[in-house]
């Protein structure tokens, strides 16, 4: 046997544990969303949203709104924040307070705390604003139903939460480099974190929530203590955990609303994920090669044509299966599935990039990650983003 297909039977290998792995996923998820559907009861805890805001993504009025259409009984108080009065999410703002004028809506506009993490240093001025005990953080491109809320602050109150966060599927807002974007989301994200649950290799808080006890918080060391960190949902997580505490995650998804308007937007974000997954913890970084069905079995085909074109069509198959179970389980149309194997390479290509790179593009920032997934900004004169 030569060289090339031994590199092509490794790769076929690969591409066959991988395609496995994916059938668990997939049953995984199944399993995640099998449970009955919880009976809420209207809750009646005081709730802060805290929102920190960059820039005017498309649909943010309309995303801001879904966390104040809410079936819960209690009072709820959403703060914005952004990082100067110019910023024009400020104005997405000001329109939500007109449309709900007795909603306790509070725009606060900076100057963000330092730090190289400009969210987390527009979320530490945002705080002080916040009046109510029970905190959520949710990022800015987020959609939510109307039991949202109740759903929090159930879990929250289960023994032993520390934190309830969220899982999620994409909506592409702004032409097809954002479909893609979704898509990966979808199909790729939501099975792997769900995998992560089952197995207990990790303990995700996501971004899209994190809803926690303002005692719990200060306890961590309130949100400046993670003001020079990358994954600072991460961060949070493991902190809750070192507590002694879980992160609760109930089985229902959010709406990510994806806006890369080109082909450059898409790949920054895609690789700035994978290098942060990469410096946080790169054991099981490496270990989600097992992930990439599609692409090591695309590699493969030059080196042995045949049983590479046959691993291309059963990956295909088990993706597009995929598709069809987590669209079926998140109400996701599947309009753009044929790009969804467009999306399985740029993942594929942004997990090999990433152990090339120690820098990052974060909304026009160039960051460096170091040790343990802290940053550091490589421009000093650092620009504010959420």
């Amino acid at each position: 046997m030569s060289i090339a297909e031994w590199i092509g039977y490794a790769l076929a290998a690969l591409a066959i544990a991988a395609i496995a792995y994916q059938l668990i996923a997939l049953t995984a998820v199944r399993r995640f969303f099998a449970a009955a559907p919880e009976m809420l009861v209207p809750g009646t805890d005081a709730v802060t949203i805290l929102k920190p805001l960059h820039g005017a993504e498309p649909r943010l009025l309309e995303n801001l709104a879904s966390f104040l259409e809410q079936d819960h009984a209690g009072p709820v108080q959403m703060v914005c924040g952004v990082s100067s009065a110019d910023d024009p999410a400020a104005d997405a703002v000001r329109d939500l307070q007109a449309r709900f004028p007795e909603a306790d809506i509070v725009l606060t506009t900076g100057p963000r705390a330092p730090g190289a993490n400009a969210k987390i240093g527009n979320v530490t001025a945002m705080y002080p604003a916040a009046r109510h005990d029970v905190l959520i953080l949710s990022d800015s491109d987020m959609a939510v139903d109307r039991a949202y809320v109740s759903r929090l602050t159930a879990s929250l109150a289960r023994p032993g939460v520390g934190a309830v966060t969220c899982l999620y599927v994409g909506r592409g807002d702004a032409g097809v480099w954002s479909r893609i974007s979704a898509l990966a989301m979808s199909h790729t994200g939501l099975p792997n974190m769900v995998m992560a649950l089952a197995t207990s290799i990790a303990q995700p808080c996501l971004g899209s929530t994190i809803a926690m006890r303002r005692e719990t918080l200060e306890a961590i060391g309130g949100f400046a203590q993670f003001s020079d960190v990358l994954a600072d949902d991460y961060a949070i997580g493991e902190a809750v955990g070192a507590l002694g505490l879980n992160v609760a995650v109930p089985p229902a998804v959010l709406t990510h609303a994806c806006a890369h308007r080109s082909f450059a937007e898409l790949w920054r974000q895609h690789l700035r994920w994978s290098a942060t997954i990469r410096g946080v913890a790169p054991m099981r970084h490496l270990g989600s090669g097992i992930t990439h069905g599609l692409g090591f079995a695309v590699l493969a085909v030059p080196f042995v044509p045949l049983p590479g074109a046959i691993l291309v069509g059963l990956a295909l198959t088990v993706r597009l299966l995929t598709a069809r179970t987590v669209g079926h389980i998140a109400g996701v149309r599947q309009r753009f599935s044929l790009l969804l194997p467009l999306a399985d390479m740029l993942e594929f290509a942004a997990f090999i990039a990433s152990f090339a790179t120690s820098g990052i593009d974060w909304r026009g920032n160039r960051l460096t990650i170091a040790q343990k997934g802290r940053i550091a900004a490589r421009n000093p004169s650092l620009t504010d983003a959420p």
